[in-house]
């Protein structure tokens, strides 16, 4: 049945005259005409008594009437999803982001104006380490990940990386530490004899061999005093006194009364990658886009 035929049988029901119906829908009377009496041979039917004075559906057109208007407002309604899917107006996102995802702001702002923007879309959120998440998008379980890095990262062939910003890194400590109260800017080499609170291996992947690199390079291996695995232990255990640690700049903005957070003598800078396969859904693709315009 042509959805064009149920259009013509509406209009013609709601003015009950032919020729304004056909003044409305922007054609002549006779293919009008034609056409309803097409419809009527299909459904094998009589819509409308015709006469030369007046025209009103019969009880198989009052029946029929609600009928169509349903079926052209759920073809309307299937026409529309179809067309929200391809903008990635709607589906299923999968995002994925490090621990200090959520305190940059950058990220934050994105995740807001997409929701706002598609509501429409099904969102999965999770927090994971860089590796967990390079692994995810690889094996298709992610459609986006968010990673911290020092550098590019290392990704499976064909998968692609956008650089979102960079920052610096800050010594976070107790208030009454020594290195906390010198007036100086401390260094990586102050760190030497001291007891360090980082990241496990799951959530510490790059960071770790980075800043191990950098305690290298100042003459001396760093002292794990313990590590954890979220960043509410993380500060805990710093503002319990077992050792400083070292955050993203952007992670600082979460407040604990009794910890500061110094700059480093000479810049210890992360950055934050965007990754993803190349073939992006029309959803994962209006997300990235949301996200690159946060430059803007």
């Amino acid at each position: 049945m042509d959805l064009r035929h149920l259009r013509y049988f509406l209009c013609v029901a709601e003015e009950l005259h032919f020729g304004r119906a056909a003044l409305r829908l922007g054609i002549s009377q006779p293919p009008l005409s034609q056409q309803i009496r097409a419809l009527e041979v299909e459904l094998g039917v009589q819509l409308f008594d015709r006469t030369s004075r007046r025209v009103r559906l019969t009880v198989a057109g009052k029946a029929f009437e609600p009928e169509a208007r349903q079926t052209l407002l759920q073809a309307d309604h299937a026409a529309a999803t179809a067309q929200r899917a391809q903008r990635g107006e709607s589906g299923h996102l999968a995002l994925s982001f490090t621990p200090s995802g959520p305190f940059v702001s950058r990220i934050a702002g994105a995740l807001y104006r997409f929701r706002q923007r598609y509501p429409q879309v099904e969102m999965t959120l999770c927090e994971l380490g860089r590796d967990e998440q390079i692994e995810g998008v690889r094996d298709r379980r992610l459609d986006i990940g968010v990673v911290r890095d020092f550098g590019k990262p290392t990704l499976p062939a064909g998968m692609a990386a956008h650089c979102l910003l960079t920052e610096d890194m800050v010594l976070t400590l107790r208030a009454d530490h020594p290195l906390a109260q010198q007036e100086a800017d401390p260094g990586i080499a102050d760190l030497a004899n001291e007891p360090l609170v980082l990241y496990g291996a799951a959530n510490g992947a790059g960071f770790n061999e980075h800043f191990f690199a950098l305690c290298e390079k100042a003459g001396f291996v760093p002292r794990v005093a313990l590590e954890a695995g979220s960043l509410a232990t993380l500060l805990g255990l710093v503002a319990a006194g077992f050792g400083p640690t070292i955050i993203a700049r952007s992670m600082a903005r979460l407040h604990v009364d009794t910890l500061v957070n110094r700059s480093f003598d000479k810049p210890v800078t992360s950055s934050l990658w965007l990754i993803h396969n190349p073939d992006l859904s029309a959803t994962a693709a209006s997300f990235k886009q949301t996200v690159i315009a946060e430059e803007q």
